[in-house]
């Protein structure tokens, strides 16, 4: 507790990375725990009732560290450590990762709100409106957090070997967590007043810092405490998920570790959704004004709709047999924009302005790379539509700026055409993997945000330095620079990433491939 929530995790993340290096640079990933073998049914897997509770107050122990379970005074005279099989010591360990993260968290919201949000100097400068925007429902998610860390820590308490925590996450979830989704659906307002406040109120700017600069924030961000909800809530999931990977199969611990799971994600993407929500519709207004139909005009604007990738492409003039011509003349400038169900083909006209020539359905759209066709042609594919504006047929040869903005622009169009490796969702037994070791933030829509630790297949990559991954966590789907991971060389690492991942997933197998279909979409 000694650590902010934003150390914490930063911490916890790194050490899950150098653990997986480890275990990828050995032949066997066995050889990192020898000894480790399944309990025999003759050795108990528990302790006795211990002769005192231990007292480990997370809640009120400011001066406790990062610790294992299995480091801590009361765990290591108990004995315990000789009974239990190595397992059920990885168990513990998952268990009161959480614990002790939601009391750093709890800590780094206290002082979210008792350093910045209730300094004086910072409540004369703001309009209630403005803090109300800035902070939120905060207070709210406070007071859900320290009723979690109290329940979990009076578990905690009531032995020494922690018996489950997930039917707690489970409760809370359930119960609790909604006021989640009301903070990060707010995000988007939220980032749009703190860059206003920060230009508009010099005031506002000078006080920031002040609070910034103070020992108690360690050299942290006040942006960096505002994203903590979101943070936390997704983090919950991936901890509930180690917790899953470790308990005993067919048991009911695993049986509420998939019921608190469940949950969980549908908290984390009703979440998602609260964000992407608002800035799609936003930026679908604005691309409408933007668009003058030469064809028959096509409605925009609708809630269903948000905008997979937008960009300028060359396309060539004339029929294929055109090839003898100089590039100049042979390629001239088109502009696409892509929805998750219709294409609009433009060409860009002054004043900021794109006149619409051709569109057709996403659903009918097939493209096809062209290969070996000389310098002039690098980076060409054919896209078909199907049916398009006028009913009919039509075919576009376009040129992009590189291979990864090619092979972008093809999954995009076709997302269900083939990638160089096969995907997640069908269950093979290898594929390519990469873990993030820096954290990537998504530029455009077609670009996957990682954070560190992320464990992604790799379903296709470029020459010049793009991955097309999908996380195994979550199966989302989407680009990043290859520089942002380590390749996982291992097989059997990667055998064993995948059948985990299984196993989190296998409560709702159904509920995953309907997933995978609309990532792919």
């Amino acid at each position: 507790l000694g650590l902010l929530y934003q150390e914490y995790r930063d911490k916890s993340t790194r050490q899950e990375i150098e653990t997986r290096r480890l275990q990828d640079s050995q032949t066997d990933p066995e050889e990192s725990s020898p000894g480790e073998e399944t309990p025999s049914e003759a050795e108990p897997t528990s302790t006795p009732e211990s002769k005192a509770p231990p007292q480990i107050s997370l809640l009120r122990n400011s001066n406790s560290r990062f610790n294992l379970w299995q480091d801590l005074p009361e765990i290591q005279s108990s004995g315990v450590l000789s009974i239990l099989q190595p397992d059920e010591i990885k168990l513990q360990e998952a268990m009161f990762e959480l614990v002790t993260s939601e009391a750093s968290y709890y800590k780094s919201l206290n002082l979210l709100v008792s350093h910045f949000m209730e300094n004086e100097r910072l409540k004369k400068i703001l309009h209630q409106s403005e803090a109300h925007i800035l902070f939120s429902n905060v207070l709210d998610v406070m007071a859900v957090s320290e009723r979690f860390l109290l329940d979990l820590e009076q578990r905690v308490e009531e032995n020494i070997v922690i018996s489950d925590v997930c039917d707690i996450v489970y409760h809370h979830t359930v119960n609790h967590f909604s006021v989640y989704i009301t903070y990060v659906s707010n995000q988007t307002y939220q980032e749009r007043a703190y860059k206003q406040l920060l230009q508009d109120k010099p005031a506002f700017r000078e006080v920031i810092t002040q609070l910034e600069l103070d020992p108690k924030c360690k050299g942290l961000s006040f942006s960096s405490f505002l994203i903590l909800p979101f943070q936390r809530i997704t983090r919950l999931k991936l901890l509930v998920q180690n917790i899953l990977k470790k308990v005993e199969e067919k048991s009911d611990r695993e049986s509420t570790a998939l019921d608190a799971h469940k949950e969980l994600e549908t908290v984390v993407k009703a979440c998602n959704e609260g964000v992407r929500k608002m800035s799609r519709t936003e930026q679908m207004i604005s691309i409408q004004k933007k668009l003058e139909f030469k064809i028959k005009s096509v409605p925009i604007i609708s809630h269903s709709r948000w905008l997979l990738k937008q960009g300028e492409l060359q396309q060539m003039n004339g029929p294929k047999t055109s090839r003898t011509l100089r590039t100049k003349k042979l390629f001239r400038e088109i502009y696409l924009f892509l929805f998750n169900d219709l294409l609009v083909i433009c060409r860009q006209i002054p004043g900021d302005k794109y006149q619409v020539f051709d569109s057709a359905p996403r659903g009918l759209l097939r493209v096809e790379e062209l290969e070996d066709q000389g310098q002039s042609l690098a980076n060409v594919f054919i896209l078909r539509l199907l049916e398009n504006a006028d009913d009919r047929e039509a075919s576009y040869m376009l040129k992009a700026s590189s291979q990864s903005e090619m092979k972008r622009w093809m999954i995009s169009l076709a997302p269900n055409r083939r990638t160089k490796f096969v995907s997640f969702t069908s269950r093979l037994v290898d594929c390519p993997q990469i873990q993030c070791v820096h954290p990537y933030l998504a530029q455009e829509p077609d670009e996957l945000s990682l954070e560190l630790a992320d464990v992604l297949n790799i379903l296709d990559k470029t020459d010049d330095g793009w991955i097309f991954g999908e996380r195994l966590h979550d199966q989302e789907r989407g680009w990043f620079p290859s520089s942002m991971g380590e390749e996982i060389l291992n097989p059997k690492i990667r055998a064993q990433n995948l059948k985990e991942c299984f196993r989190v997933h296998k409560s709702d197998d159904s509920q995953r491939r309907k997933l995978g279909s609309r990532n792919r979409q």
